[in-house]
C-alpha cells in the first residue's frame, strides 16, 4: 500500500490524519490551490456526497432603529473525506477556484476537534 503524501497548503492548520482516495479537489491530497477569503462557520448538512452546507451568522447595524439585526449566509463548500466533518462542527473554509456551479469554497480545518 502506497502512502499518499500530505501537501503543505501554506496555512497554519493541522494536517488530517486520514487520506483521500481520488479526491482531486482536496487541498491536502489533491491539486486544488487555495486563495482569497478565510471564513469560519457551522456545518448544517453533510449528507450530500462531497458537499457540505455551512452557515455564517453576522450582526448588521440598522440605522433607522439604532439596533443590531442578526443575518445569516449559507455556503455550499467542498467536504474532503480526510477531515471527517459531521453536522454541528465548527469549520474553517477557504476560497478556491470554482469547483461547480455553486461551490467555490473548501473546508481546510475542523475547529471543533482542537
Amino acid at each position: 500500500m502506497v502512502e499518499k503524501i500530505t501537501r503543505n497548503i501554506g496555512i497554519d492548520v493541522p494536517k488530517p490524519k486520514n487520506t483521500c482516495e481520488g479526491d482531486k479537489n482536496c487541498p491536502f491530497h489533491g491539486s486544488n490551490i487555495l486563495r482569497g477569503k478565510q471564513i469560519t462557520g457551522k456545518v448544517i448538512r453533510v449528507n450530500l456526497g462531497k458537499t457540505a452546507l455551512i452557515e455564517l451568522e453576522r450582526k448588521v447595524f440598522v440605522q433607522k432603529y439604532e439596533r443590531y439585526q442578526k443575518r445569516r449566509t449559507r455556503l455550499w463548500v467542498h467536504n474532503p473525506e480526510c477531515l471527517g466533518i459531521k453536522v454541528d462542527d465548527i469549520v474553517k473554509v477557504m476560497e478556491t477556484r470554482k469547483i461547480s456551479k455553486t461551490k467555490n469554497f473548501v473546508i481546510i480545518a475542523n475547529l471543533s476537534e482542537e
